[in-house]
Formats: C-alpha cells, sequence, structure tokens
C-alpha cells in the first residue's frame, strides 16, 4: 500500500492503453470510500457508519493489462459553517478541475433532493462526463427505484446511471466496464504494482481515526485529529515502531479518549495495529498520546499544522 516515490518517470502510451483520473464524489456518507476499496479489491480509504469519515483526498490506482484508472476518493459535499468541512468542500470540488470522469453517488435509502441538486450544479461547471451511481439497492425495494431513476436523469445528462450495492459488491463491476469505455488513450501513471498514493505515515493516521470514529460517541470523533510523531522500520525485527498523536479540541475529550485505565486508548491502539499488521506484513508497535489543541477545527493555523488544509 506504500506510495512513497512510485509515480512513473516517464509515461508512455501504448496504443491500445486507456488510463485516467476518475473523481469519485457525492454527499457525506454515501459510500464512496465503500465503492472505492470494492473496486481495487483491497482497502485504501477508511469507512465508517458516521458521516463526514473522509478528511482528504485518497488516489486508489487500478492497473490492468490494458488500463490505469485513477480513482480519486473525495470528501462528502455539504452545506456546512465549520471552517474543517468548508476547507474539505473546497478540496473535493477543487479535485474536479484535474480529473476526466466522475462518479457521482447516491445513497437511495437517504436522499436530499436540494444537496444532490447542489452537487449537480457543482458537475455542470466542472464540465466533465458525471456516471451516476446509485448505491444501497440492497436496502431498497427495486420498484421505488425507476422514479428516483427518472428524477435525476431529468435533472442531468448522465453517461451511464448503474444501481450498485458497494457493500455486497453486487453492480461494482459495471461501474468499471462504463468507467473504462468512457476513458480516452493515456498513459501510465504509476507502476503497476502501487495501489495508493498514501505514505505509511497516511495509512497509519488515516486507520487509527477510522478506529476512533469507530468506538467513540457522539461528537468526540469530529473533536479528533491524528498526527503521526515518529514511523521507523526496523529490519532485524521485521517491525514497525509508529508514535502517534490524537488531538482533542477539550481536556473533557481527553479523559474520554484516554478511558477509565487507559482501556479505550489502548484498544484503539490494539485494533489499529492488527489491521496495519495485516497490511504491511509485519510487527507493528503503535505509541498512542493524547494532547490538547483547543479548538484546532476552527482555527486555520491548527488545520495547516495538522496537514488539514494547505
Amino acid at each position: 500500500m506504500d506510495g512513497e516515490s512510485n509515480r512513473s518517470d516517464k509515461p508512455h502510451i501504448p496504443e491500445d492503453f486507456r488510463s485516467g483520473f476518475v473523481a469519485i464524489v457525492g454527499a457525506p456518507n454515501v459510500g464512496k470510500s465503500t465503492l472505492l476499496n470494492q473496486l481495487l479489491g483491497e482497502k485504501v480509504a477508511i469507512t465508517t457508519p458516521k458521516p463526514q469519515t473522509t478528511r482528504r483526498q485518497i488516489r486508489g490506482i487500478l492497473t490492468g493489462d490494458n488500463f490505469q484508472i485513477v480513482f480519486v476518493d473525495t470528501p462528502g459535499i455539504h452545506q456546512s459553517q465549520k471552517l474543517l468541512n468548508r476547507m474539505l468542500i473546497r478540496w473535493a470540488t477543487q479535485a474536479l478541475e484535474d480529473i476526466d470522469l466522475i462518479l457521482f453517488v447516491v445513497d437511495v435509502t437517504r436522499r436530499n433532493r436540494p444537496g444532490e441538486m447542489a452537487i449537480l450544479d457543482l458537475l455542470r461547471q466542472a464540465g466533465k462526463p458525471v456516471i451516476l451511481v446509485l448505491n444501497k439497492i440492497d436496502r431498497m425495494a427495486k420498484a421505488n427505484l425507476l422514479p428516483m431513476i427518472n428524477d435525476l436523469k431529468s435533472a442531468y445528462p448522465f453517461e451511464a446511471v448503474i444501481p450498485i450495492s458497494a457493500l455486497y459488491r453486487d453492480g461494482v463491476d459495471r461501474v468499471l466496464e462504463e468507467t473504462l469505455r468512457l476513458l480516452s488513450q493515456g498513459p501510465q501513471y504509476y507502476d503497476a504494482t502501487v495501489i495508493t498514493d498514501q505514505s505509511k505515515k497516511d495509512v497509519a493516521e488515516e486507520l487509527i481515526r477510522e478506529k476512533i470514529f469507530l468506538l467513540a460517541e457522539q461528537e468526540v470523533p469530529y473533536s479528533t485529529a491524528v498526527s503521526i510523531d515518529e514511523l521507523k522500520y526496523d529490519p532485524d525485527r521485521n517491525l514497525i515502531r509508529i508514535n502517534a498523536i490524537i488531538f482533542v479540541e477539550r481536556p473533557s475529550q481527553k479523559g474520554i479518549i484516554i478511558g477509565k485505565g487507559g482501556k479505550f486508548i489502548k484498544k484503539i491502539g490494539s485494533l489499529a495495529r492488527k489491521e496495519l499488521e495485516e497490511i504491511w506484513g509485519c510487527k507493528v508497535f503503535i505509541n498512542l498520546w493524547v494532547k490538547v489543541l483547543k479548538d484546532w477545527s476552527k482555527d486555520g493555523k491548527a488545520l495547516k499544522k495538522l496537514g488539514l488544509v494547505s
């Protein structure tokens, strides 16, 4: 999964080779990251049942014998007054400028038509071909899908409309087929063995944050950020040692993350360690600390320090 120093120096363009950058966009919690992971056949983006989990642009690279698709997973697009969310939405919309195709994902079980229309306005401005992906069809009667499809097709000239269940991979192969149909001849941007441009540091930060989102309640996950202070590989022991800081906004949140007798933070570390060992194929040791960075999500300087905005 490590994407450090992986960009091909001299892209070449075989005659029958297709490639391109494909953005996955939609409202929060519609299944964008789950779709990305299913398209790649491997987990590169964290997923949780909570909305607004994704905070950074994540590239997943799928390479076949005659194609390479660089999928760009984006934060959920929605209206928000919070500084952090406004920054993330800006990132998501900026991602549309440098791509070739857009996958617009809609959760059929939880539609927000005004929100969908606002996103479609952004897609019109982008001027790129769009595939409509209707997700979570396993949770809806098929008879209810047709009116929804007709409504959305009347609002935008989609290149294709594909009902799927990303969780169960139903329809995901058709998303890939339609994506390839719409891409043009192009170079191979990354080595064929690379599936993400994330570094080990990025992967560790995201997985630790995922465990916080899965374990913590209410607003606590949204008040946390993770920063890797140190990541070192010991070849003699086949061990990666990680020192990470979990930032929270208030002292009371620090107590929650640590938990009684340190049990909560130990559980976060244990779950993250097990998954990282599976991904990297080596032993992992994680040290976690919790620090208060007051109201970091509302502070532009703090957001830059945490690498959440440029």
